[in-house]
């Protein structure tokens, strides 16, 4: 394995699918993936011609994904496959990952992890018994100043954390004839999406990035969650009030109906000695603040980091990184997990910075609880797993 890429398939990602052609870019980026099989629509002719269509051999381009794991466990260790990305409509994602993982293959799937908590924390038993990795694409922790804003907290510059402010705000929802269209119609379909629309799409990835670099737990919510275009079934706008395990609180803003906003991810952390501000539309920019001091610009590639920041980066200063180089390092620190695992079979998540079923678990909690609060006369409920 130390010498040849790793071999994957995709479930799901054929034509029209946006996902799915990101999550391909950023697999083969560091050259350590090579796609070579998949099952990418639920239509057997169009998976077919989208497999043909990325020069897939069309004995690997299989109409089903049961067909592509049945056929890759039958092919000789030096064919197969070795993991399968999943990148379908959330209620698919379960019975994939179960199925690749009884089969012998490890799981990268797109988030959310499944479609409901009990299918999460049933995932995690399936990946102990099988003894396979599993990796979640929250592609925002892949950003390097991501990654050195989480050290600057380990290291105690901030100091105590008191208010965590984290929003992501979209506008692609806001005009309801949008519903019609493929990324917009199974999003917002509870049969397909599950019991939020906003929330388990954007909101999941603002909660996943205030813990990671925090390094808090989410304990108690308070939310607020509405479909604002009329005749919509699930949220596409929220806000929740959250608290920490250390007692510090914050604010969690989600939205996809804010008119003109792009991907709109920011998050500021307040402690008592400093803090940070992030925007990923300024991602190569972090801004460390302290008190009766100037603001602090830290630029990706420009000063000292630690290693697995430098990792994180590919380009000289100033030559931009952005969304793809960040989803890559994902898959180049997962295709570095597999690899150490095929030598020792104990390597953890967070040995590889690497989100995983922990994570996964989190997300699925995450979303049930603010649709639980918002469902309840409630002020405050407790954030349960």
């Amino acid at each position: 394995m130390d010498k040849r890429k790793l071999r994957m398939a995709m479930v799901g990602g054929g034509h029209g699918a946006f996902i799915g052609a990101v999550h391909r870019i950023a697999a083969q980026i560091d050259g350590q993936i090579s796609l070579c099989a998949g099952a990418f629509s639920q239509d057997a002719q169009r998976s077919i011609d989208s497999g043909i269509s990325l020069f897939l051999p069309e004995d690997r381009c299989y109409r089903s994904y049961q067909e592509l794991i049945t056929c890759e466990a039958k092919k000789p260790l030096d064919q197969r496959i070795d993991f399968i990305a999943i990148v379908t409509p959330n209620h698919l994602h379960f019975d994939i990952a179960k199925m690749a993982l009884e089969h012998g293959f490890h799981v990268l799937s797109d988030k959310p992890a499944t479609f409901n908590l009990n299918q999460a924390l049933a995932l995690k038993k399936i990946i102990e018994k099988t003894n396979q990795l599993y990796a979640l694409s929250h592609a925002y922790t892949g950003y390097p100043l991501v990654k050195h804003a989480k050290n600057l907290v380990n290291e105690n510059v901030l100091g105590n954390i008191n208010k965590i402010v984290v929003e992501y705000s979209q506008g692609w929802l806001a005009p309801s004839e949008d519903d019609t269209s493929k990324q917009a119609s199974w999003r917002l379909d509870p049969k397909q999406s599950g019991i939020s629309c906003c929330m388990g799409d954007i909101g999941v990835h603002a909660a996943n990035l205030a813990e990671y670099i925090s390094g808090l737990e989410i304990t108690r919510v308070c939310a607020d969650l509405a479909p604002v275009v009329e005749g919509r079934q699930l949220d596409d706008d929220g806000t929740v009030l959250l608290r920490f395990n250390n007692g510090a609180k914050g604010v969690l803003m989600a939205s996809q109906i804010s008119t003109g906003e792009e991907n709109d991810l920011r998050i500021r952390i307040y402690g008592d000695k400093a803090s940070i501000d992030w925007s990923q539309l300024a991602p190569n920019t972090l801004w460390l603040k302290i008190n009766h001091q100037s603001a602090q610009m830290i630029r990706t590639g420009v000063g000292h980091f630690s290693d697995n920041v430098i990792k994180a980066v590919r380009t000289p200063a100033g030559h931009p990184e952005g969304y793809l180089e960040a989803f890559a390092n994902i898959y180049s620190n997962f295709a570095e997990q597999i690899r150490a695992f095929n030598k020792n079979h104990t390597v953890s998540n967070t040995q590889f910075d690497v989100p995983g079923i922990d994570e996964a678990i989190r997300g699925m909690a995450f979303i049930e609880n603010v649709v639980r609060s918002n469902q309840t006369e409630s002020k405050w409920s407790t954030f349960t797993i």
